[in-house]
């Protein structure tokens, strides 16, 4: 049987088994075992038990429950509320105003929380009711806050860089400061979109309700303490060399209690249930992994990505054309799959392509980042669309109207890192990580 049927056998087998209900890493060896059983020779049982046991003890990935808690810990303190009473001071004078704590927000909630779905949610509670009570425009209000959360991806620590790093063999502490000033970048891109919106409709933005001193200001930012300290402890240990992501980790979850007991909301049902939330979360990527592990183990078997880089490298594609490719790629993908399985699912058969047209993996990685957040805010299966929805009760469609224009940014980001590559390689070159 030829590759190409070979192929569409294992992923219908693959749409089969998610459309019947079945959970996708359970899927993603199920898929595995059918291939390796009618394609190979190779016993199935011993491969599946030693590949799934090693993804699962990999000690790289210790990283990923430990933001995953810091995160769920957050999420139960009084953090984001004085995100925005340090913030709105600050945005008074801007086209927009207001609007602008969404974005904000959202970039410094994104430094302590690895996950898209959760930064989007945590602004959101603080914002949407606070932009509403003041007769902000539901539209912008709701596509802002839905394209600003996806920032909870590429600013590290990330969930999904960790996941990468561990599939492609790079290192998570270059990827998390490479993603830095790509981060800047977008958010200053969704500021800037904000701010013409906001000066094509003068009379959609309510005016200010009074007017601050500069002395106010820099009052009300002593909220701003708490989050800034934890942001310091956790990237400035890695951009210093001092600790690995893992260890990072470790000092955000203590970084993370301290300022849920400072505040009053470290209790023992917070506690607890934020353990039970980050476990949850983490069981179920795990068995992600460890099924796209067997997978990629089963792939190699058959053969397949070897194949496909063979015949994608007798296409002939620049390296350009290849990005572009793949930027649809995976933003079709994005509309069936959530971000992490669409990444363990695809590097297999991706990176040798990646790597033989010469693209530096770290630049990858961040780009992989990026054409993952754009799913994000994709119909029908984009995270933050389904929070948003469930926050304000708005259709997916209205919500996905008004996110478009975010979508379009994320295009020109890509775009930009790849003709000014700097942009993603510039600062991972001037640290030094052990």
């Amino acid at each position: 049987m030829g590759d190409f049927w070979i192929t569409a056998l294992l992923i219908a087998a693959l749409f089969l088994l998610l459309g019947t209900g079945v959970w996708i890493g359970l899927s993603l060896v199920g898929v595995a075992w059918i291939g390796m059983q009618a394609f190979t020779s190779r016993p199935v049982g011993d491969a599946m038990a030693v590949t799934i046991w090693g993804s699962a003890s990999s000690w790289t990935l210790t990283a990923l429950p430990l933001f995953i808690w810091m995160g769920e810990i957050l999420f139960r303190t009084r953090l984001s509320e004085d995100m925005f009473r340090g913030l709105a001071p600050w945005m008074e004078r801007l086209p927009g105003r207001l609007l602008h704590t969404n974005i904000i927000g959202c970039t410094i909630f994104a430094a302590v929380s690895g996950s898209s779905a959760a930064t989007a949610a945590t602004i959101g509670k603080m914002t949407l009711p606070e932009l509403a009570k003041r007769g902000y425009p539901e539209g912008i209000t709701i596509g802002s806050l839905a394209g600003a959360g996806t920032l909870g991806l590429l600013i590290p620590p990330s969930i999904i860089m960790i996941v990468y790093g561990v599939t492609a063999e790079v290192s998570i502490a270059k990827l998390f400061i490479a993603g830095v000033l790509p981060g800047v970048l977008l958010a200053a891109l969704f500021m800037g979109y904000v701010m013409a919106w906001a000066l094509a409709h003068p009379g959609a933005i309510p005016p200010i309700e009074r007017r601050t001193t500069f002395v106010q200001k820099l009052h009300a930012s002593r909220h701003l303490i708490p989050v800034m300290l934890l942001i310091a402890a956790v990237l400035g240990s890695i951009y210093a060399g001092i600790a690995t992501a893992t260890e990072a980790a470790a000092f955000g979850v203590v970084g993370a209690l301290a300022i849920s007991a400072t505040q009053g909301s470290l209790t023992r049902r917070t506690f607890t249930e934020s353990l039970l939330g980050a476990t949850r979360l983490y069981c179920m990527i795990a068995l992600i992994l460890a099924g796209a592990s067997f997978l990629t183990l089963s792939m190699g078997y058959i053969g397949l990505p070897r194949h496909l880089a063979e015949w994608i490298g007798t296409l002939g594609l620049a390296p350009l054309a290849l990005v572009l490719a793949l930027m649809v790629f995976y933003i079709v993908l994005g509309c069936f799959l959530d971000g992490i399985s669409m990444v363990v699912l695809t590097m297999a058969v991706i990176l040798p392509t990646v790597q033989r047209a010469g693209i530096d993996l770290i630049w990858f990685g961040i780009f992989v980042v990026l054409v993952v957040e754009m799913a994000q805010i994709t119909p029908p299966v984009g995270f933050n669309l389904f929070v948003l929805q469930g926050m304000t009760g708005k259709q997916i469609t209205w919500i996905g109207k008004h996110t478009l224009p975010m979508f379009v940014l994320m295009i020109g980001a890509v775009l930009a890192i790849w003709f000014f590559p700097g942009i993603v390689t510039w600062l991972p070159q001037q640290m030094k990580l052990g």
